[in-house]
């Protein structure tokens, strides 16, 4: 039996501790936000917070997030009011949206560390997020945006 805090609410888990975190997340929880994409960590669509770290939920081992706060799109914010949820909707970012929870989480963690990232920072934090549909400028605007509602 494992414990976790998942969108500041605890979860007692019932799982092998090799279980990913997705499918924790996903089949267990019940929080479906979180995408599985790939698998091994290449496309960031399973992107999840733990504490306060980006990482692939995909391979993230159950017993590696035990003890420690685990945050899903759907925790970033409860009434979407995040300046990154705000901003993907005014700029209309998402094509399929399949990447978009991904892509939040792994922006969030930017923000929190830099509060003005240039384009380049944005492009190197953002690396290892695959959009298929291609909206990665909308995506940087978005960031920026973002950066810029954080300020006020």
């Amino acid at each position: 039996m494992a414990t976790l805090n998942i969108n500041k609410k605890n979860y007692n888990i019932d799982a092998d501790p090799d279980t990913p975190l997705l499918w924790v997340l996903r089949d267990i929880i019940g929080l479906v936000g979180t995408k599985y994409g790939c698998g091994v960590a290449q496309c960031g669509a399973c992107v999840v917070h733990l504490n306060g770290e980006a990482v692939r939920s995909c391979v993230t081992k159950l017993s590696r997030a035990e003890g420690k706060k685990v945050v899903t799109i759907e925790g970033l914010s409860e009434t979407n009011s995040h300046p990154l949820q705000k901003a993907w909707l005014e700029l209309d970012v998402s094509q399929c949206g399949y990447c978009q929870a991904g892509q939040i989480m792994s922006a969030a963690v930017l923000l929190k560390e830099n509060k003005n990232p240039t384009n380049e920072d944005i492009d190197d934090a953002m690396a290892g997020n695959i959009c298929r549909c291609g909206t990665y400028l909308r995506i940087r605007e978005a960031i920026q945006l973002a950066a810029k509602d954080q300020k006020k």
